[in-house]
């Protein structure tokens, strides 16, 4: 089976992990291997002590690539869920998977940040509001959007399952499935 990775990329509460895991169901309903690479997960178990700094975000963006593309190379579906806000991180991501042959595909969430405030998973929108924290992608902290991403999803404007369909389609147009 072929591997590949696909990062999907937008703010925070855009709908990349819902959407990711959706997949992933479809996915492994069609016999697929795939692992989600939740940002979450990953800053807890393999860049604990990580900040959120330009540096420290680059940095577990390269880590989470590299994990990535070893699993994509081995015949994983890997989906990437992470915001990575710098255009020059996930170019380098892209760079190392076609450096190895593997196949990559970026996805820009493309949720508006008032959706995304309303939507409030974490509670990071309520938090930055009232000055608990500060660095919140998007808000007090950049986020680069993707100038040509392989696929861009509006999220707010379709259900998750209709999102989920729209990437399993790249994915079959790439054959990549």
């Amino acid at each position: 089976m072929t591997g590949a990775t696909v990062w999907l990329t937008g703010l925070p509460s855009a709908g990349k992990t819902t959407i990711a895991h959706a997949l992933a169901e479809r996915l492994r309903g069609e016999g697929r291997r795939v692992e989600v690479l939740d940002g979450d997960e990953i800053r807890e178990f393999l860049s604990a002590g990580l900040g959120f700094t330009r540096t420290d975000r680059y940095t577990n963006v390269q880590r989470i690539g590299f994990v990535a593309e070893l699993l994509a190379s081995n015949g994983v579906t890997a989906l990437v869920p992470v915001i990575a806000p710098y255009a020059d991180s996930r170019e380098a991501v892209r760079v190392r998977h076609q450096a190895e042959g593997t196949a990559y595909l970026e996805v820009h969430v493309a949720t508006p940040v008032e959706v995304c405030s309303e939507r409030d998973v974490k509670g990071l929108y309520a938090k930055q509001a009232a000055g608990e924290i500060s660095g919140l992608t998007g808000v007090d902290d950049p986020y680069e959007a993707p100038e040509s991403p392989d696929l861009r999803i509006e999220s707010h404007t379709q259900t998750v399952q209709e999102s989920a369909a729209a990437l399993h389609g790249l994915l079959v147009e790439r054959g990549l499935v």
